[in-house]
């Protein structure tokens, strides 16, 4: 499933090959929340700019259209015409930080739709269920992402606990798979480490999870509140301990910088909703820096937002004409401002794996950490 192609440092290139189709890794996950990217893009446009997989969310889908709707109309893939890998992830991030009122047990978590208000239960089981109804690639585990800081007492509780919900999302997928009216049978499971940043329990959970033997290993619970370097450090800390034959995937992490030391780190999977959502603000990702279009110096530039950049939008349109769209309100504005950041995502990327092929990711490094994440 994953072949480490070359390593430079502790950057690794490599490929992994799921049921619709082989990633080319360090990879970027566009994030489709509920089927779709947030600024009007289509699969068709995410294909043009690049992307190789596409993200969707599990309690968002679960709530509406519903799960059970999209498996009669043949699965994700089908229904939202995308024929590249999909990951999902599991709803537990959701959960935890839109329902207000929850109850956590051993058996799950019930919770309030955010949408009707409606009760919901959702466990490691109903997890499972959603995702094989949607027939993502790859299926998430059911953790609880817990806050940071917490107390040390109940983060270990907590990782204790979703070890124990990971047992039971393996057993439970594994029986959805092997159904004969499985969506996707090849749909394969990825464990999550949590322990927020106690180095003992990042590595003892780790640890655990890896004897379970999955596809794949995603460090979660970061960029919900520690420093910077607290995060590198947990990745650091975390990666030693992750199998060196499975892919690595950091999720929610983040800004093209963080994208970069994290590579630097041994991660190989990332995703955040930052260059769409900034790109609906207006703040766009450069090769030399992050640009706020609707600054009045940019009225009469007729450049495009970074020439460098050979996206749909940089091509054809200008900074000017971008910036006007923007002041009227105009819905193209977002849809060009989210199309040119993710092509640049998806750039980036292809740009890592090319410098860790070379041997040059170190000078790479040095050159676009902090240059990338600088205002201009």
């Amino acid at each position: 499933m994953y072949q480490l192609l070359k390593q430079d440092g502790r950057a690794r290139r490599g490929t992994f090959t799921t049921p619709h189709g082989t990633i080319q890794t360090p990879v970027f996950m566009n994030v489709g929340t509920q089927g779709a990217i947030k600024g009007a893009l289509s699969a068709e446009d995410l294909a043009r700019i690049g992307c190789q997989v596409e993200l969707s969310n599990t309690y968002h889908l679960h709530v509406r259209p519903g799960d059970d709707l999209i498996r009669n109309m043949g699965g994700l893939h089908k229904f939202m015409t995308w024929d590249g890998p999909i990951l999902t992830d599991s709803g537990g991030f959701q959960i935890f930080s839109l329902a207000k009122l929850r109850k956590i047990t051993e058996e799950g978590v019930a919770f309030n739709s955010h949408v009707d208000g409606r009760r919901i239960f959702m466990g490691p089981e109903e997890s499972m269920r959603i995702q094989a109804n949607l027939g993502s690639d790859i299926a998430m585990a059911f953790d609880e992402c817990i806050q940071i800081p917490s107390p040390y007492a109940y983060v270990k509780d907590s990782c204790d606990r979703t070890y124990r919900w990971l047992v039971r999302c393996k057993a439970a997928l594994a029986a959805y798979n092997g159904r004969e009216d499985a969506i996707n049978p090849g749909q394969m499971l990825f464990g999550i480490n949590q322990g927020t940043i106690f180095p003992e329990l990042r590595m003892s959970h780790m640890d655990r999870i890896a004897e379970l033997d999955l596809p794949g290993y995603a460090i979660g619970g970061l960029a919900v509140g520690e420093t910077t370097q607290e995060m590198y450090d947990t990745i650091e800390l975390v990666e030693e301990h992750m199998p060196k034959d499975k892919p690595r995937y950091l999720m929610g992490v983040g800004t093209p910088g963080n994208i970069i030391e994290g590579a630097a780190r041994g991660v190989d999977f990332f995703d955040c909703v930052m260059p769409a959502r900034n790109g609906r603000h207006g703040h766009l990702f450069t090769w030399s820096g992050i640009v706020n279009i609707k600054n009045e110096k940019y009225a009469r530039d007729e450049r495009p937002i970074d020439p460098q950049c050979d996206c749909p939008v940089c091509r054809r349109f200008s900074r000017a004409y971008v910036r006007h769209l923007f002041k009227a309100e105009e819905m193209l504005a977002m849809r060009l401002a989210v199309m040119h950041n993710l092509s640049f995502y998806n750039t980036l990327m292809a740009s890592i794996r090319r410098a860790i092929e070379a041997g040059e990711y170190e000078s790479f490094r040095r050159a676009y950490t902090e240059t990338l994440d600088t205002r201009i």
